[in-house]
């Protein structure tokens, strides 16, 4: 018997774009064996940028597929697809760019169902609001609220549907607890961070990319962090004090009125992102069954 829970758990996915190959397979599967997954849980959007967005910060995206072909995607599945933006070093000339300005129009047009966009910069948010009033608006993780205050300051402004804390105020029970069920509708967890619980240099390491996507001098951001030398390790993520995983969800999370839950995951590899969708959507005894599917789909490249 499963555990009881209150509402549906809603999932953002990562790599709009670059994991478009995994989506195309994953989701029909999704769609025809919904036996093989969990019932208390849904996916909210699937969130992410091309590769060549000046507004995109956060983490570099590469892929061949255009827009029209991802949402052409999340609109056939129901799933809102969200636009990464959150570039915290943009300048007022950089929102004259006709390429971001096309791809928002893109998806404020075709959104049914409604899509949106995670933003840091204040400039690009109020430019958004004004010029694509129709995409729904993400407060990013990027911006590393740490502080309780500002995790409430955020969420009362009333431009953001969703607010992705970061990770270390994922267990601020007490406090989170408080909070009136109209900000708890909108507070995002990030369930899967894998950066060290004691670092004091994500808004560097955010800062770094954001400069490379502008093409801005600067300093290369090395991680310092201990075992940062070995990369993404979901095992790893599983051990850190910040970590959300399906029990808690179950358990906690939802018997509490939080219902949205963000994977990370963009530049990790398919293969990656595949353990996620069978650690948080899938029963354990189809897991094999959905990676066998994956695995064997000639067309898609996991590694």
């Amino acid at each position: 018997m499963e555990t009881p829970h209150q509402g549906t758990a809603l999932f953002h996915l990562p790599g709009l774009f670059e994991f478009y190959d995994l989506y195309a397979s994953f989701l029909p599967l999704y769609r025809a064996h919904r036996e093989y997954f969990y019932d208390w849980c849904a996916i909210g959007s699937i969130y992410g940028a091309p590769s060549d967005c000046l507004w995109a910060g956060g983490r570099v995206e590469y892929s061949d597929h255009t827009p029209r072909e991802v949402l052409a995607l999340t609109s056939e599945y129901g799933i809102s697809a969200r636009l990464t933006l959150s570039n915290s070093l943009l300048r007022p000339e950089h929102l004259t760019d006709p390429d971001c300005n096309v791809l928002c129009r893109l998806f404020q047009e075709q959104n049914d169902p409604q899509n949106g966009a995670i933003v840091h910069a204040e400039l690009l948010t109020q430019y958004l609001k004004k010029n694509y009033p129709s995409l729904y608006l993400v407060s990013s993780t990027t911006k590393v609220l740490t502080d309780f205050n500002d995790l409430q300051r955020e969420l009362a402004r009333p431009e953001f549907r969703y607010v992705v804390p970061d990770f270390r105020l994922n267990r601020a029970f007490d406090r989170l607890a408080a909070l009136p069920q109209s900000q708890k509708d909108k507070v995002e967890f990030l369930c899967n961070e894998c950066c060290w619980f004691g670092c004091t240099e994500r808004r560097a390491c955010y800062e770094a990319v954001s400069r490379k996507n502008l093409g801005l001098p600067g300093p290369e951001h090395y991680c310092s962090a201990p075992g940062a030398a070995g990369g993404y390790r979901f095992s790893r993520a599983m051990a850190n004090p910040g970590f959300i995983g399906i029990k808690a969800i179950r358990d906690t999370y939802l018997p509490r009125g939080f219902t949205q839950f963000k994977i990370e995951g963009r530049g990790l590899g398919s293969a990656l992102i595949l353990e996620f969708l069978l650690h948080y959507l899938t029963r354990p005894e189809y897991q094999l069954a959905v990676r066998e599917e994956l695995y064997l789909d000639t067309m898609l490249d996991l590694f």
